[in-house]
This record gives structure tokens, sequence and C-alpha cells, in this order.
């Protein structure tokens, strides 16, 4: 699609949404009054969805002034979603493209997020952080919802979360009772089997454990090796333990620890001219190989007026990359890559918790310590030589918040959010390198180490009016952050570090209710302002990546859900995100070439999900009820690079279930992507052009017992 009709594009929209959001306003207006006297909104499919219960928040979703998804485990179920990667679109622009290994997971919100260095999305499973995105793909096997906040949320949850939040809750023993077993077999030799046991002991003490194994067989096949490119196998194992102690003080204890052994990057070569691609066809193994151990504590103490919680974490992250970098037969270079990550961090938060209190507050206070290291050995087999690089970044540091919230003192239904935080980090950095020639003598200059703090105060206001408890009008305006830091593979002084990056979000949204909750709409408008981008350029060499940072960039663009439930046993939902993100001011000093009005690659102009579940009931001995569900997913138009010469057209997927329930055994046989559509996940230029396809037609049958 070219730039004029891009804009036409986006000169129709902006002409239409504001129609849109007006009548879904005027409309929540003379919508029946359900509020029954708590903040609890009745609805009779979304009502079990939409309360958050989790360390900094305890609200209902739907009455909060931010664009917000919710997945609760029912419609992760329902969806047949295996992967964190595959809730792409099921928020509305949220992307995370599926490619190379585990060790790659960017997650872009809003156009906002990083391919290669820390993320611009945070994620939290049960209130801990990850801080590293080759942690970000974990197992969600026993999770019993999944949160996307969209829009910056330093203000209480700080460090890079520029783009948004995704919290994951696990299961609690205190909610969910019994062992529950599920096997599921598909093509390309993918298997999987869990279990899972949850109880307590007189309501005080609640425990659990689940363990899952999964192997995939791999879709794509290395034509030099014979094998397949990408099959996998992982093993995740998690543990919760619960303590009442006492009326108002309750202990949460977690333990989660992974391990998967992975042969990933079915990458090939690709003609960006004619668009040909290739075979796989590669002759060194590449592999990613990672061990991953996380454990929480988290102690709440709830009196009639506030809720004091602490929240300790620790994460123990170790991967190891073998990769191709050459991806041909010939044996050119290969690379080894080694990192580790500890990560000890501590928060302490405090809460009003007057449900009826014309003001409420929040105080925190968060603190972090991170050892990193890593190591990098490019082996030139045609020089017969090795580069290693050895490379220690610890960081650590502090933050102070605090959120007021206002509510019914100016006018009636009329509420105001004030929130702010004061974060300091520092990062060191020591970096040795070694050069060898294979026969000679190692040569190692002294180290190179290198020091760098950050500071920033990042403030939140909103705005929000209610209508009758069955909508709300809100706007609000935040500003993002996100630390700096060092470039691990230059050969020079220039490029060694990085700046902060910064941004001004501003909101507009609309959430209404009709027919007593039977169909629910949220719609908002966004703008974003962005300051020195930290951007990802391919070396002057060709061979690996650092990091730049771009003038001035703009995204904007708007987010849109529904619900209905028109019928007790039919369930519609849709999502639907356009995001149009571009450079403002952006020019790449080593190759004198300007991006100025070029969008920004690896986001989607569109996200679209559809999905459609409606239950027979067939009032049999033998069986139950037959559970028939249908997706369609899109996503695109997406260019791959600054140039914008590359590009992936809009693609749709189509998927499919067919369940049978009765009582405590399902059977459901599936399919995604059913008609094999043809499309690229990932395309990246180092020493040719390379791309990844997206996984092609697949089925299965899972099968789920509880008892």
């Amino acid at each position: 699609m070219s730039t004029k009709n891009d804009n036409r594009a986006l000169k129709t929209r902006n002409v239409l949404l504001p129609i849109i959001l007006f009548t879904a306003v005027s409309a929540s207006i003379q919508a029946d009054d359900i509020h029954d006297g708590s903040d609890t909104i009745r609805m009779r499919y979304t009502s079990r969805e939409v309360v958050i219960e989790s360390f900094k928040q305890n609200s209902n979703l739907h009455i909060l002034p931010v664009s917000a998804t919710l997945l609760s485990a029912a419609r992760i179920k329902e969806n047949n979603i295996t992967n964190i990667k595959e809730i792409t679109a099921f928020a509305p622009n949220l992307f995370m493209p599926d490619y190379g290994s585990r060790m790659t997971s960017p997650v872009y919100i809003r156009g906002i997020g990083a391919a290669k260095n820390a993320p611009s999305v945070g994620l939290y499973v049960d209130g801990v952080p990850y801080f590293d995105r080759s942690t970000f793909d974990v197992d969600i096997s026993d999770i019993d919802r999944i949160e996307v906040l969209r829009g910056p949320q330093g203000a209480i949850y700080g460090r890079n979360t520029m783009g948004g939040i995704i919290n994951i809750s696990t299961k609690s023993p205190f909610n969910t009772k019994g062992t529950y077993l599920n096997l599921s077999a598909g093509n390309y030799n993918n298997y999987q089997t869990g279990i899972s046991h949850y109880g307590n002991a007189d309501n005080r003490i609640g425990y659990s454990l689940s363990g899952n194994f999964l192997h995939k067989g791999g879709y794509f096949d290395n034509k030099h090796t014979g094998k397949k490119a990408d099959p996998m196998d992982a093993i995740s194992t998690r543990a919760r333990l619960g303590w009442r102690i006492k009326p108002g003080l309750t202990a949460n204890l977690i333990f989660a620890c992974e391990y998967s052994d992975q042969d990933g990057y079915p990458y090939r070569v690709y003609d960006k001219n004619s668009g040909e691609t290739k075979n796989v066809d590669y002759n060194a193994p590449s592999l990613y190989r990672r061990n991953m151990s996380t454990a929480g504590l988290n102690l709440e103490y709830v009196t009639d007026d506030f809720k004091l919680g602490s929240q300790t974490s620790f994460q123990f992250y170790d991967g190891k990359q073998g990769l191709d970098q050459d991806f041909s037969p010939k044996d050119l270079y290969y690379v080894d890559f080694y990192q580790r990550q500890q990560m000890y961090s501590q928060e302490f938060n405090i809460k009003s918790i007057k449900r009826d209190s014309k003001y409420n507050w929040q105080f925190g206070v968060f603190g972090f310590h991170q050892n990193y290291f890593q190591t990098n050995e490019v082996d030139y087999r045609t020089k017969d030589s090795l580069a290693i690089q050895l490379v220690r970044n610890p960081a650590e540091g502090f933050a102070l918040y605090h959120q007021s919230s206002i509510n019914d003192v100016f006018l009636p239904r009329l509420s105001f959010v004030l929130g702010v935080r004061y974060d300091w980090e520092t990062t060191k950095s020591a970096l040795t390198r070694t050069s060898i020639n294979k026969g000679g003598i190692p040569v190692t200059p002294d180290p190179v180490k290198d020091k760098m703090s950050c500071s920033q105060f990042t403030p939140k206001g909103s705005v929000q009016y209610s209508f009758n408890r069955n909508g709300l009008l809100f706007f609000s305006v935040a500003k993002g952050y996100k630390t700096g830091g060092f470039n691990t593979t230059v050969e020079g002084d220039v490029d060694r570090t990085f700046k902060p990056e910064h941004s001004w979000c501003y909101e507009l949204g609309s959430k209404s209710f009709f027919f007593n909750g039977l169909l629910y709409f949220d719609l908002t408008f966004f703008h974003i302002n962005w300051n020195d981008q930290q951007v990802n350029q391919t070396k002057d060499t060709g061979q690996g990546f650092l990091l730049r940072n771009a003038g001035k960039s703009v995204s904007r663009g708007m987010e849109f859900s529904a619900q209905a439930n028109p019928f007790g046993n039919l369930d519609l939902q849709l999502s639907y995100g356009y995001t149009n993100a571009g450079y403002k001011d952006y020019k790449d000093p080593g190759k004198n070439l300007v991006y100025d009005k070029k969008y920004l690659p690896m986001i989607p102009r569109n996200t679209l999900a559809i999905a459609a579940n409606y239950t027979i009931n067939t009032n049999r001995k033998w069986i139950g009820n037959i559970v028939l569900n249908g997706q369609y997913t899109g996503a695109g138009k997406l260019y791959w690079n600054d140039a914008n010469d590359v590009c992936q057209p809009y693609y749709g997927l189509f998927n499919a279930k067919i369940s049978f329930v009765k009582k405590g055994l399902s059977v459901n046989v599936w399919t995604k992507n059913i008609t094999g559509k043809d499309y690229i996940s990932y395309y990246f230029a180092s020493s040719g052009n390379f791309v990844q396809k997206g996984k092609p037609f697949t089925c299965g049958v899972n099968m789920n017992l509880e008892f």
C-alpha cells in the first residue's frame, strides 16, 4: 500500500471513529442501571472475567480509566491458546512475532517494543517482574488469567513499561481444587502432557503442584542435514503454597522452573525484489538451551482501611545459543552466545481500600539488583581465527511512587487519578575482548570499563466521568521512560552507549455496557510523542547489530473491542487495533541515510481477532455438551526494515475447535491455519537477506480430565 493510500485511510478513520465514540457514549447514558451498590458491574457472561486481584490493583477492570484486555482461563482454553505468543491480536495492538527461538521474544504494544535489547513492555508473573526478553516465553499451562494494560504504566510499575504491562496470574489453590490431567497430540510430531493438583486444608493452607512436558517435532526441513530445523523439548514445573496465617494476614510462596532444548532458527535466503524464498539450507547446528527458575514470596496484611503488601522475588536464568551466522552450506563463521542473569527485587506497597471513599491513595517503594554476564564467541572459520567477548553488566536501582484517586468531589461521577514515580538506576559495564589466531598467541587488551546512571520522574494523570455505572469516558496523559545502556559488540567507543528514551502518551477512551451487560464495547484513541527511540541497526560490517537513538518518532491509532452474549449458548468476541507509527527525525550516520517519515519496522498496521463459541446441549447420558469454536486472527501490513522496502502484507489465519464435554472429561479436536496461509513471520538482513515463514496448517486432539 502506498503512503498516499495509507494517509487517506488514516484520514477516513479520523473522521469515522469519533462518531463511533460519541455513539457509544450516548448509548451508555441511556443504558439501564445495573449497579448493585458495590464496585462490581453485573454481567451475565463477562462478570466472571473482569476482576483484578493483584499486588497493585484490586478493582473491576472495566471501570478503570485504562485501555486493557483480560484473557481468563476459560477464554484461553476456548481459543486454544497454548503459548504466550498466541495472544497476539486477541489484545488489540499487541504483537508478539513468533520466530527464531524462545530467546527471541519481543513484545510490541501500540508500536512500542524492542527486538534486540531490554523490553519496552513489562511482564509480571504472580507479581514477580521479568526483566530480560529471553525469559518472556513462559509456560502458561496452569494460568488463571492474562491481563494486558496498554500505554505507559511507569507511575505504578516503573522500569521499562513504556508500551504497557502484561500481568500473568496462576491458579490459586484457594479457588481451584482437584487433580487435572491433559494430553495433546498433533501433526508434525507435536505432543504435550501435563498434570496439576490443587488442594487446601481447612481453607487456611493451600497448596498446588504442576508439571508439564512438551515435544515439538519441528515444522521446517533443513535441506542440508535432512532433519527438522526447529524441534524442541521443554519441561516445566510450578509449585505454590498459600497460608492464611490469621484473619487479614496471608502469605503466598511460588516457585517455577523451566528447561527447554531447542533447535530453532529455520531461516532461509530471501530475494526481496522478487519475493522468492529458498529452502532452509545450512550446515552447522543452530540451537538454544534455556534454564530458568523463579521464586517469589508475597505477604499481605489487610485491615478495614488499608492493605499492606510485600513482594520478594528472585530469578535465575541462563541460556546458550549456537548459530550458523551465514545460514548457508558454506562454513563461513559460527557464533556461540551465552548469557546468565541473577535478579533480586523487593517491593513494599500500601494502599487504601475503602470502597465508598472520595479519596483513595497508594504508596510504594521498589528496589532491585541484577547480575548479568554474557560471552560472545565468533569463529571466523575461513580466517581460522576466534573473536571472544566477555561482558558483565550489573545493574541496580530503586524507585518511589504514589497514586491518588479523587472521586465525586467537584461533580458527581467525576474522578481524577494522579500518579508519579521517581526511578534511579545505575549500570556498570566491563568488556574484555580476546582475539585468537588458531595456532597463535591470544591477544587480550585491557578490559574496557564504564558506568551509566539514569533517573527519571514519570507522572500520570487521568480524568474519568461515569454514566450510571454502565459506561465511562476518560482522558489520560502519561509519561513513558526506558533506561539507556551499553552496546556490547561494538569495535569503537562512539557507539558504546545509547541514551534513555522518553514518550508522552495521550488517550481518550470510552467503555459502555448495553442490555444489562449482554453487550460490551471498549474504544480508545491514543497519540504518542516519542523522543530518543532506541533503534536497532545493522553494524557497518554487516555482522551483528547495535543500538542508536533516533531523534523523534510518533505513534497514533485506536483500539476497539466488543463482547456479546445474545443467547445463553452463544458468545462473540471482537478485538481490533490500528497503529500508525513512524519516524519524524531519524538518521543512520553509519550508512548516511535519512528515514524521516518512514514507518517503524516490526509494527503491524492492523491487528484483528474475531472469535465465536456456540454450545449445544445434547441432554444425553453418554455426552453432555458439544462446544463449537471458530477464530479469525489477522495482522499487517508491516514493514521489516527502516527503509520500508520489504514488507509483509496483511494476512489472516482461520482456526477452529470442537469440544465434547461430559462432567470432568473433555475431548477437543482442533486446527490452526486451516487454509495453510503462507506468510513471513520475520525478516532480517545480515550477510544477506533472510526470512522465517509462519507455521503451516496444524491439527490435533486434546483430552482434559478432572478428578
